[in-house]
């Protein structure tokens, strides 16, 4: 009898586990938001927010403790972007957000994103005016090319390409 087991296996080895762990957590840092199954997502749901955390605490050995947990590119947007969005909450930076089951094997499927978006940069007034200022170039394209063909008289005949199917070269052969 199996009792105060922690965890979800998910029919996987431990290295597997924390591959799998440590994959949909960096592609949640990097991309807001991610869909899959409902287990994975409740199974990862406390590392996402002790991510955040850590990452709120900030210096040097919380860089080294969040590379533990994701890759190197997740660590850097997690101490300059993610900690700062969730500097006034406490807990509860993910929301699990049911969408259906999948087809292939009629799965429980989830998007699992961050409670807080990210802010919108408005881009200055003075880049959209220097854009707006520039003409468009415009392409000229050039004539195309008729390969023709001098006939006795003087007269210009173009000459008739003849395509060759891939099966009657192999004939040819």
């Amino acid at each position: 009898m199996k009792k105060h087991v922690f965890g979800r296996k998910l029919k996987r080895d431990t290295n597997e586990r924390k591959a799998l762990f440590k994959n949909l957590l960096t592609s949640l840092v990097l991309n807001d938001r991610i869909e899959t199954t409902e287990a994975k997502a409740k199974a990862i749901r406390a590392a996402a927010d002790k991510l955040i955390t850590k990452a709120k605490k900030g210096g040097i050995t919380a860089k080294r403790a969040l590379e533990a947990d994701v890759h190197a590119p997740a660590v850097v947007k997690l101490i300059d972007d993610l900690a700062g969005r969730f500097t006034k909450r406490q807990g509860g930076y993910t929301r699990i957000i049911k969408s259906g089951k999948r087809v292939a094997d009629n799965a429980a499927m989830v998007i699992m994103e961050w409670v807080e978006k990210a802010e919108v940069k408005e881009k200055s007034e003075k880049k959209t005016e220097k854009k707006e200022a520039k003409p468009k170039k415009e392409v000229k394209k050039k004539p195309a090319r008729i390969a023709t063909q001098s006939v006795a008289g003087g007269e210009i005949k173009p000459v008739k390409k003849t395509v060759v199917k891939k099966t009657e070269k192999k004939a040819k052969k």
